[in-house]
């Protein structure tokens, strides 16, 4: 069998554990937390995510990082964005050689702007491997992928994307099950900046819900907020076309859309009137917009690229903006072209 390595068991790491063991693969999940380590052994279930999902038995899990590493053909990393650095640094020395890395994570890394996969590549090139090499075997999975959903075996599709596309199509293989349909692209640039951004706009579109807007203003700021997307990616280099398929267009309207999403309840509670604080206090899991729109700005910002709906999200959220205020400025912006 095929041997796994996922490092977090948060919702999305223990439903992506399930997929990989549903497509037979052995899967050792690690966790910080030794509590949580012991009831997910003892009850196959992780009651803090997903309590009532039972995981296979081909699932097991260990507070041991050196024992999760150990031997894995993939190591998916599935921690909050803004802990990945600090995190990696310490697993980096124990993992197996040869083992492709498959970010599970949708964020930039604030104060570097660093994409997940450009943070991989640093951490673990610097213990000793090739830089060329890492990057054949740093690999990105994204797409409309609730956790939720999936767990439940609610069909769903994804994109495999890496530099190196046999790589890729071995992913593919690793993760393909009757419920989860993973595609494979070699646009990691594009597939990373659509998981992150997506993000953001979730976050713009719960606000607007909160405030009580309608059907028009929601589907504006989903439209704009892929124009967005797209010029950053333009600016970075990426295919235009991944935009338009599951992780721009489709990691979008699954986030801007379902109430399972994180970003979307936590912007709809801000539109609300609950204060920052009040906020981040009433969610229990990462909802990695909320950090992340400060960093997408500043790669915006590093390489000229206009982004309106992300400058007006970090100004409610981090500049304690009051949302009807930020919309009129927004709305009051010069007009332009559509394609500008």
């Amino acid at each position: 069998m095929t041997r796994c390595a996922v490092f977090g068991t948060g919702s999305w790491g223990t439903a992506f554990s399930l997929v990989l063991a549903d497509a037979g693969c052995r899967v050792t999940m690690w966790g910080r937390r030794a509590a949580l380590v012991d009831a997910l052994n003892a009850t196959r279930e992780n009651p803090d995510y997903l309590p009532g999902v039972r995981l296979p038995d081909a699932v097991t899990a260990t507070a041991d990082a050196a024992e999760a590493a150990r031997d894995a053909e993939f190591t998916v990393l599935a921690v909050p964005a803004q802990t990945l650095r600090g995190n990696l640094e310490r697993w980096a020395p124990l993992l197996a050689d040869g083992t492709v890395l498959v970010s599970l994570m949708k964020g930039v890394e604030l104060g570097t702007a660093r994409r997940m996969s450009e943070v991989i590549e640093e951490v673990v090139a610097k213990e000793g491997a090739a830089a060329a090499d890492v990057h054949r075997r740093v690999a990105v999975l994204t797409g409309p992928n609730l956790a939720r959903e999936i767990a439940a075996r609610q069909p769903a599709a994804a994109v495999v994307a890496c530099a190196d596309e046999a790589v890729a199509r071995r992913l593919q293989t690793a993760c393909h099950t009757p419920y989860f349909r993973p595609y494979t692209n070699t646009d990691v640039v594009g597939c990373e900046l659509g998981g992150a951004v997506k993000n953001v706009i979730g976050l713009a579109v719960g606000i607007a819900d909160g405030m009580g807007l309608g059907d028009n203003a929601k589907a504006s700021l989903i439209t704009r907020g892929l124009a967005e997307t797209a010029r950053l990616g333009s600016a970075l280099g990426a295919d235009p076309r991944t935009f338009a398929g599951l992780a721009g267009m489709g990691d979008l309207v699954a986030t801007c859309s379902s109430p399972l999403s994180r970003n979307h309840t936590f912007g709809t509670n801000l539109g609300r009137g609950m204060t920052l604080a009040e906020t981040i206090a009433a969610t229990r899991q990462t909802a990695e917009g909320v950090k992340s729109c400060e960093s997408v700005l500043d790669l915006a910002r590093r390489h000229e690229v206009d982004m309106p709906i992300t400058e007006t999200v970090v100004r409610i959220v981090h500049d304690g903006k009051p949302p009807l205020v930020a919309l009129k400025e927004l709305m009051s912006r010069s007009a332009k072209a559509e394609g500008h």
